[in-house]
């Protein structure tokens, strides 16, 4: 009867790394935006670039997959997102819908 109770527990806590990884994947991809759009995506007050932090999640989907397409006029984000899977951009759209813009 134990067994039953520890597989439970073994699943749950796959269940947990399997969430943190996500989170830690997020920070990750988002990182890269950081130079740009500054870190997590709070752009530093008269930046040029836009932040992302806030940004609706199917607006940014959206916006990533115009500069994909090249329907979006871009200095160098078209060659950008033609490197993100939508997987990745999807990731990277929630985690910015969830942060808070800078002030």
């Amino acid at each position: 009867m134990r067994f039953p109770i520890a597989g439970v527990m073994l699943a749950a806590g796959l269940g947990l790394c399997t969430a943190s990884a996500s989170a830690q994947e997020a920070r990750y991809l988002a990182s890269n935006c950081a130079n740009c759009h500054g870190t997590d995506g709070r752009q530093a007050t008269g930046a040029a670039m836009p932040g992302l932090a806030g940004v609706p999640r199917a607006q940014f989907i959206e916006q990533m997959n115009a500069f994909r397409a090249g329907t979006r006029q871009a200095t160098i984000m078209h060659q950008i997102a033609k490197g993100y899977s939508d997987d990745q951009i999807a990731t990277l759209a929630d985690y910015f819908s969830r942060l808070k813009p800078a002030q």
